[in-house]
């Protein structure tokens, strides 16, 4: 199940991907697959450790082009272990809520990019992550441990990036159908997973993401717009540009 949609990122064969908080990789297999040369980055080891199991046996399966290359590497968002200008693109999915001073987070991103690269920030949607928060306090931090600490609005991100020194681009929204699946949960508790209701939508996403039906995938465009759980901003690092002041930059949102 993507979020980011690869063209937009401009990613190619060769490029140098970082993908930050990669959890379990479903960003960075993808990127793998289409010969980039991957470095899945998260604080998680046991995560890290099947991410790398499964580049490696991608490699050995003949899944991925000459130019591929994987690897796993466990550091902080706020400071990354990597060389000034380093990467080619950036992927931070569904992580940058769980940060609480994503603002540091977003420095450290324009750092290791090169001038001219390109990155993608997901987070989730600011409609159904406010309906979330109000069905249940169990979601969130500080209840839902490491849980998400903000609600953002596509404006306050756009500032942000722009603060850091990133010019932000196009947007678009993804997984419709996930948001009435996480309001059910909500609903009846987040950790609630025996509940018949949200046990039969469960099925009900395995089966689209595996299966990708056609009135599914033609639903779930539809609805992306409006009820799309994750917003996706894309943002590239000028070429020859300094850092504005973040005051100047939130003005400018």
């Amino acid at each position: 199940m993507l979020t980011v949609d690869y063209d937009r990122l401009g990613l190619r064969a060769g490029d140098l991907l970082l993908d930050l908080g990669c959890g379990y990789g479903r960003h960075a297999y993808e990127a793998f697959r289409r010969g980039a040369r991957v470095v899945a980055c998260d604080m998680s080891q046991p995560e890290l450790k099947d991410v790398k199991a499964l580049l490696d046996e991608m490699r050995r399966a003949g899944e991925v082009a000459p130019t591929a290359e994987g690897d796993a590497v466990c550091g902080d968002a706020t400071r990354l272990p990597f060389p000034d200008e380093s990467v080619d693109r950036i992927i931070a999915s569904e992580v940058m809520e769980h940060i609480p001073d994503d603002e540091a987070a977003l420095d450290e991103l324009y750092r290791v990019l090169k001038p001219g690269g390109s990155l993608a920030v997901t987070i989730p949607a600011w409609f159904p992550e406010r309906v979330c928060w109000a069905l249940s306090d169990e979601y969130y931090a500080p209840k839902s441990v490491g849980g998400h600490v903000r609600i953002y609005t596509e404006v306050e991100l756009r500032g942000k990036l722009r603060a850091a020194g990133l010019r932000p681009g196009g947007s678009h929204h993804a997984h419709a159908l996930h948001t009435p699946y996480w309001w059910l949960r909500c609903t009846v508790g987040p950790r609630n997973d025996d509940f018949p209701l949200v046990r039969w939508y469960h099925k009900l996403l395995v089966w689209d993401i595996e299966k990708h039906p056609l009135v599914l995938r033609t639903t779930e465009s539809m609805l992306n717009p409006v009820l799309g759980k994750s917003l996706v901003v894309y943002a590239t690092k000028p070429l020859h540009a300094r850092i504005p002041t973040r005051e100047a930059a939130h003005v400018g949102a």
